[in-house]
């Protein structure tokens, strides 16, 4: 049996990204969690491909939107177990600048392209908050 009920406050991934949420209905393969902060930001490019850069498409990925739902997989679902919630503009800026930080310090054609998407992305994000 789950302690994990509507209303519970839950960390959960979500294709590449992981966030902080709020469990708003229970499903039989999932729940769904409605985004309150971004804990790791989606990886760019190609998501059947990860990490190549030469792929028919490479994917600008956006963290999902504050308040945004989605069907996360119950065994990607765990209960968040800190005392404060961090807003979600701070929370996705500081994942977008640790995703960048570990981007730089890597010289493949995967992040290279990687980071323009970022700029692209905190751009966006930035007329947003």
């Amino acid at each position: 049996m789950s302690d994990l009920s509507i209303g519970s406050i839950v960390t959960a991934f979500y294709k590449t990204g992981k966030y902080i949420g709020e469990i708003t209905d229970i499903r039989p393969q999932s729940y769904l969690v409605r985004v309150l902060a971004v804990l790791k930001h989606p990886m760019q490019g190609d998501l059947h491909q990860p990490k190549e850069a030469m792929v028919e498409i490479f994917h600008e990925r956006k963290a999902l939107s504050y308040r945004e739902q989605m069907n996360a997989p119950k065994k990607m679902v765990k209960l968040y177990k800190e005392e404060s919630i961090p807003s979600y503009n701070e929370s996705l800026q500081a994942a977008l600048e640790k995703m960048r930080q570990d981007l730089q310090e890597d010289d493949s054609a995967f992040a290279a392209q990687s980071l323009k998407n970022l700029e692209i992305l905190d751009a966006e994000y930035y007329k947003l908050s």
